[in-house]
Protein backbone atom coordinates (compact mmCIF):
# COMPACT_ATOMS: atom_id res chain seq x y z
CA UNK A 1 0.00 0.00 0.00
CA UNK A 2 1.31 3.45 -0.93
CA UNK A 3 2.07 5.94 1.82
CA UNK A 4 -0.30 8.85 2.32
CA UNK A 5 0.91 12.41 1.88
CA UNK A 6 1.02 12.78 5.67
CA UNK A 7 3.07 9.61 6.14
CA UNK A 8 5.56 11.03 3.64
CA UNK A 9 5.71 14.27 5.65
CA UNK A 10 6.30 12.29 8.86
CA UNK A 11 9.10 10.38 7.13
CA UNK A 12 10.59 13.65 5.79
CA UNK A 13 10.09 12.54 2.19
CA UNK A 14 8.06 15.70 1.57
CA UNK A 15 8.99 19.02 3.21
CA UNK A 16 6.60 20.82 5.54
CA UNK A 17 6.74 23.91 7.74
CA UNK A 18 6.75 22.04 11.05
CA UNK A 19 5.74 23.94 14.18
CA UNK A 20 5.68 21.04 16.67
CA UNK A 21 6.59 17.39 16.88
CA UNK A 22 7.01 14.67 19.45
CA UNK A 23 7.24 10.88 19.40
CA UNK A 24 3.51 10.48 18.65
CA UNK A 25 2.53 13.37 16.42
CA UNK A 26 3.63 16.18 14.16
CA UNK A 27 2.07 19.58 13.44
CA UNK A 28 2.72 21.74 10.40
CA UNK A 29 1.28 24.70 8.52
CA UNK A 30 -1.41 23.88 5.96
CA UNK A 31 -0.29 24.69 2.40
CA UNK A 32 -3.79 25.96 1.57
CA UNK A 33 -4.75 27.93 4.68
CA UNK A 34 -8.42 28.66 5.35
CA UNK A 35 -7.63 31.10 8.18
CA UNK A 36 -4.66 33.30 9.14
CA UNK A 37 -3.49 30.40 11.31
CA UNK A 38 -4.17 26.97 9.82
CA UNK A 39 -2.18 24.07 11.21
CA UNK A 40 -2.55 20.33 10.72
CA UNK A 41 -1.88 18.03 13.67
CA UNK A 42 -1.43 14.40 12.69
CA UNK A 43 -0.55 11.22 14.53
CA UNK A 44 2.54 9.43 13.31
CA UNK A 45 0.48 6.23 13.46
CA UNK A 46 -1.55 6.08 10.23
CA UNK A 47 -5.17 5.95 11.39
CA UNK A 48 -7.22 6.54 8.21
CA UNK A 49 -10.01 8.53 9.92
CA UNK A 50 -11.53 9.09 13.35
CA UNK A 51 -14.33 6.58 12.71
CA UNK A 52 -11.68 3.88 12.23
CA UNK A 53 -9.88 4.56 15.50
CA UNK A 54 -10.18 1.82 18.08
CA UNK A 55 -9.89 1.37 21.82
CA UNK A 56 -6.16 0.85 21.35
CA UNK A 57 -5.96 4.40 19.98
CA UNK A 58 -7.59 6.03 23.01
CA UNK A 59 -4.37 7.31 24.58
CA UNK A 60 -3.10 8.62 21.24
CA UNK A 61 -6.37 10.42 20.50
CA UNK A 62 -6.31 12.02 23.95
CA UNK A 63 -2.70 13.03 23.38
CA UNK A 64 -3.67 14.73 20.12
CA UNK A 65 -6.37 16.79 21.82
CA UNK A 66 -4.09 17.88 24.68
CA UNK A 67 -1.31 18.62 22.20
CA UNK A 68 -3.66 20.81 20.14
CA UNK A 69 -4.21 22.95 23.26
CA UNK A 70 -0.47 23.08 23.94
CA UNK A 71 0.24 24.16 20.35
CA UNK A 72 -2.48 26.82 20.56
CA UNK A 73 -0.83 28.26 23.66
CA UNK A 74 2.63 28.12 22.07
CA UNK A 75 1.34 29.82 18.89
CA UNK A 76 -0.35 32.57 20.92
CA UNK A 77 -3.87 31.77 19.69
CA UNK A 78 -5.38 30.22 22.80
CA UNK A 79 -6.49 33.52 24.35
CA UNK A 80 -8.60 34.81 21.45
CA UNK A 81 -9.84 31.35 20.54
CA UNK A 82 -9.35 28.70 17.91
CA UNK A 83 -11.30 25.93 16.24
CA UNK A 84 -10.43 22.24 15.95
CA UNK A 85 -11.86 20.37 12.98
CA UNK A 86 -11.68 16.68 12.13
CA UNK A 87 -13.12 15.69 8.76
CA UNK A 88 -14.27 12.08 8.31
CA UNK A 89 -14.92 10.64 4.86
CA UNK A 90 -15.69 12.33 1.54
CA UNK A 91 -18.94 13.99 2.67
CA UNK A 92 -17.14 15.31 5.75
CA UNK A 93 -14.54 17.06 3.61
CA UNK A 94 -11.71 14.56 4.14
CA UNK A 95 -9.02 15.02 1.49
CA UNK A 96 -6.25 12.79 2.88
CA UNK A 97 -7.10 9.38 4.42
CA UNK A 98 -4.90 9.92 7.47
CA UNK A 99 -6.51 11.28 10.62
CA UNK A 100 -5.66 14.95 11.07
CA UNK A 101 -6.88 17.80 13.20
CA UNK A 102 -7.16 21.24 11.66
CA UNK A 103 -6.24 24.02 14.10
CA UNK A 104 -7.78 27.24 12.78
CA UNK A 105 -7.43 30.73 14.28
CA UNK A 106 -6.71 34.37 13.60
CA UNK A 107 -10.22 35.37 12.51
CA UNK A 108 -13.78 35.12 13.78
CA UNK A 109 -15.13 31.65 12.98
CA UNK A 110 -18.69 31.40 11.71
CA UNK A 111 -21.43 29.10 12.95
CA UNK A 112 -22.73 26.90 11.59
CA UNK A 113 -19.59 25.84 9.74
CA UNK A 114 -19.47 24.59 6.16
Amino acid sequence: MEKTLFEKICDREIPADIVYEDADCICFKDISPQAPVHLLLIPRKPIPRIAEGGLGDQALLGHLMLTAGKIAREQGIAGDGFRLVINNGPDGGEAVPHLHIHILAGRQMQWPPG
